[in-house]
């Protein structure tokens, strides 16, 4: 995926309008805001081996369904809907883009990893998941290319980069600083929002708080991420769906497309 390609015209116009999004602080599935207004505080020693635990219970539940949603300011909208194996750090899924009308201007198939991420054009009559058509897909009906410093880029990259095989060292991550900011509840469930460990040129320099934000259940489970990205007013928004049990990545597009 690391390698770049050269690709049609209306191919780069679309991957423009994409990249330039701006993602959408609204959840992608039903869900319910119910914010407390108690100020940020460092975590509690639970709070901490929670969100030290919850990389690796991602790892141990993929593939799971992810989404991310972006918003550009004059209504464009582009969301990708995939699932990611974070065994293999691989992602498939599609993408949708609508004007500010609600019209679609493009849509097709989407492939990602650690490396970069690939576009292509959905097949005529095509059916079943976007995993499943993704395995379909000749070598040169991909264009891929290395991750940019883009939001939609950054989202995709720290999707795929969510879970790992071991929990975080929770000492550590107390260190560096993680926030507290309150509890919401999100279809029917109660979550701890948390601002994130603070990289040190990443802080947001007005709070003193991470631009990532992680929101994490009783049981360490994560639920959604929303990354705030320089420049822009509206967050990255990552939503953690459920295990896919019966999605099978495909082999393909890293076997032709890089």
């Amino acid at each position: 995926m690391a390698s770049d390609k050269k690709r049609p015209a209306r191919r780069r116009v679309i991957v423009t309008a994409v990249v330039a999004a701006v993602l959408a602080g609204g959840g992608v599935t039903a869900w319910q805001l119910a914010g407390s207004q108690e100020e940020s505080r460092p975590l509690s020693t639970d709070e901490a081996s929670r969100l030290a635990l919850s990389r690796l219970n991602l790892y141990q539940a993929s593939p799971v369904r992810v989404t991310l949603r972006a918003q550009e300011g004059d209504g464009m909208v582009v969301e990708v809907q995939g699932v990611v194996d974070y065994r293999s750090k691989h992602a498939a899924g599609s993408y949708t883009v609508t004007g500010k009308d609600g019209a679609t201007v493009d849509q097709g198939l989407a492939v990602w990893d650690a490396g970069g991420l690939g576009l292509a054009k959905q097949a005529a009559g095509a059916t079943g998941p976007a995993w499943e058509q993704a395995e379909h897909v000749p070598r040169s009906g991909w264009a891929s290319r290395s991750y940019g410093t883009d939001p939609l880029d950054a989202g995709l990259n720290m999707l795929v980069q969510l879970g790992a095989d071991r929990p975080d060292n929770p000492l550590l991550l107390v260190q560096s600083g993680p926030r507290w900011l309150g509890r919401d509840r999100i279809d029917g469930r109660d979550y701890d929002r948390i601002a994130g460990p603070r990289p040190r040129d990443a802080a947001d320099k007005d709070t003193g708080t991470s631009p990532i934000t992680y929101w994490i259940d009783a049981d360490g489970g994560l639920r959604r991420v929303t990354m705030r990205m320089a420049g822009l007013g509206t967050p990255v928004t990552l939503e953690v769906g459920g295990r896919d049990a019966g999605a099978k990545l495909p082999e393909a597009p890293w076997a032709t497309a890089g």
